[in-house]
């Protein structure tokens, strides 16, 4: 089954969403991530994930243009941005929706910047271990 996860600037939580849906149901899933703006993966986005055992070092930032020839099973917007402005992008089994703060928006010290990351990474975890459980 394949997966698209939607952000605007395919930078932050699509990226990291990308990457815990691969770890945890890699197995079952064919996942993908892309934006309406991409703008290259956040170095922060790669620290945190690297945190917890996943590496997106190597994830691309991709445009949504890319799957349009692309049948997805599954699309996932998950910023209220995407949701409003992406060209409607139709799965073959769900559209969902599930819009989380962006990290990159936040000012302030590397440590504050960092545990933004963290907290959206960790409920983005959270999040995908609810929608996407194993016995579905």
């Amino acid at each position: 089954m394949s997966c698209s996860l939607v952000c605007t600037h395919n930078s932050s939580r699509s990226q990291m969403a990308e990457g815990l849906l691969r770890s945890r149901y890699g197995d079952r899933y064919e996942v993908h991530s892309a934006g309406t703006n991409p703008e290259g993966v956040n170095p922060f986005a790669v620290a945190v994930m690297d945190e917890v055992g996943i590496d997106i070092s190597e994830h691309t930032s991709d445009s949504i243009d890319a799957y349009d020839d692309t049948p997805l099973d599954v699309v996932v917007t998950v910023c209220d941005d995407a949701a409003e402005n992406c060209p409607y992008l139709p799965a073959r089994k769900h559209n969902l929706h599930q819009g989380f703060e962006d990290p990159s928006a936040v000012k302030g010290a590397e440590e504050e910047k960092r545990a933004a990351f963290r907290r959206i990474r960790d409920e983005l975890a959270d999040w995908i271990d609810e929608t996407f459980p194993t016995d579905r």
